[in-house]
């Protein structure tokens, strides 16, 4: 799954076009390398994004295409 559609469903960003924004800004690391939106995110990859609520990084638990809101939570780790 693209970065930018995982940053949406996981709710960590609420809008899959300001997710976009954000990539293309380089505030987005994925295990310490910068990346575009077309990044494909893998189990156990740890992103850190650099946002105006302050810096946050989370390891990639699960990859699904859609999940209830109340279960977003369920597919990272905050770190």
């Amino acid at each position: 799954m693209r970065i930018d559609k995982y940053l949406k469903v996981s709710r960590i960003i609420k809008r899959r076009t300001v997710a976009k924004e954000v990539l293309d800004m380089g505030r987005v690391s994925v295990n310490g390398r910068v990346v575009k939106a077309g990044y494909e995110v893998k189990v156990g990859d740890r992103i850190t994004l650099d946002i105006p609520g302050g810096p946050r990084t989370v390891i990639v638990v699960a990859i699904r295409d859609n999940v209830p809101a109340k279960d977003a939570e369920s597919l990272y780790r905050s770190v």
